[in-house]
């Protein structure tokens, strides 16, 4: 018995600093730190959300549930650590020498929960009983201190997808994108915009690396989402840099540096396998028609195109190679609505039907 008693205190004592611990590279820690305990709520609450959209046929209503996913899972957490806690130190009071498991438990929700309607017998479990309060209340403060700062990177992440959709469409791509430049004669002075949307990529790698749940809370709008949204800014800066006769851009490079680098950083946090030197004959997703269908349509749309056609395509496909599987990756993990060139081909996105938007369609 003396053996098993000091086994349940050595567990004990385990399974609480791995609770802080999780909680700490969570919450506290502001740096990429995946975390077992968090990624195994994830999973298994995106599993048990999986079970209910199963039978969805209407893409709208999958989105209206798995808008729930991310609130859900990040309100599991708090529990599921509480609850490592609660049973940790059920563990330390019984090896303490506790009569039973019941009156152990019964000590350790008393102090953890701050209710204080057990009596304890003696100094030790006193100080037991002190330090899992102020365990409990440390990990609730924690949480609601980490709400705010969520909320405001999503508002600035959401804004500037907003904004896309009047200059993109809905859902976006990227050569209408320029296209719509062109129309509002902005693309001879296109260093503004892509100098916000590296600021954009810059805080997105940050946010979405650090915040776990922040990468699967979905837009406002069914039709909108931060990968698509990323998709086709990164397709229009690099169409516009290989497929369209003009200077060179260095800020379009940068965006487009800052863009790829960001998707693969989120990657490698959810463990996404990817190449991060993909070699010039690198297959991509895009086709060669497409590129050229783009491209002759942003010609008829008054776009002066390279005559060189086949070196605007391998240095089109150098580019996109850098972020292709990366994107299409983020767009099956997120479930991302439907967008020409990313979550149109990504594998494991549960088919629905397209989804448009009249009002941004209309510029």
């Amino acid at each position: 018995m003396l053996a098993l008693r000091i086994l349940a205190f050595a567990v004990g004592a385990l399974l609480v600093p791995g609770a802080l611990i999780s909680a700490t590279r969570t919450f506290v820690l502001a740096r990429a730190a995946p975390d077992p305990i968090v990624r195994a709520t994830f999973i298994l609450v995106r599993k048990l959300f999986r079970l209910r959209i199963r039978f969805l046929n209407d893409y709208e209503d999958r989105d209206r549930v798995m808008a729930l996913y991310a609130p859900a899972s990040l309100l599991t957490l708090p529990m599921v650590w509480l609850t490592t806690v609660l049973f940790g130190y059920t563990g330390m009071y019984w090896a303490l020498g506790m009569p039973s498991l019941r009156s152990a438990f019964t000590a350790s929700g008393s102090s953890l929960l701050t209710l204080g309607f057990s009596p304890l017998a003696d100094f030790p479990e006193t100080v037991l009983s002190f330090t899992e309060a102020a365990i409990g209340l440390v990990l609730i403060a924690l949480f609601i201190s980490y709400l705010p700062t969520m909320y405001a990177a999503f508002s600035r992440r959401e804004a500037m997808v907003t904004r896309l959709e009047l200059r993109a469409g809905s859902p976006p791509t990227g050569p209408e994108f320029l296209r719509r430049l062109k129309q509002l004669e902005m693309l001879d002075d296109t260093k503004q915009i892509w100098e916000q949307w590296e600021s954009w990529f810059v805080e997105l790698e940050e946010t979405h690396t650090s915040l776990a749940a922040l990468p699967f809370f979905r837009s406002p709008q069914p039709q909108r989402s931060w990968v698509t949204a990323a998709g086709a800014v990164l397709d229009a800066c690099v169409l516009s840099m290989t497929a369209l006769e003009r200077p060179r851009e260095p800020q379009a490079e940068l965006c487009a540096r800052a863009g790829a680098v960001t998707l693969q950083h989120i990657a490698e946090y959810f463990r996404i396998e990817f190449n991060p030197y993909p070699t010039p004959d690198h297959p991509i997703s895009v086709t060669r028609a497409e590129f050229d269908a783009a491209c002759h349509r942003l010609s008829a749309d008054g776009l002066r195109m390279r005559e060189d056609s086949e070196k605007a395509w391998r240095e089109f496909s150098v580019w996109r190679a850098q972020y292709d599987t990366v994107l299409l990756a983020l767009a099956a993990l997120t479930m991302a609505p439907y967008a020409p060139w990313s979550s149109d081909r990504a594998t494991g996105v549960i088919p629905g039907r397209r989804l448009t938007n009249t009002r941004a369609d209309s510029l």
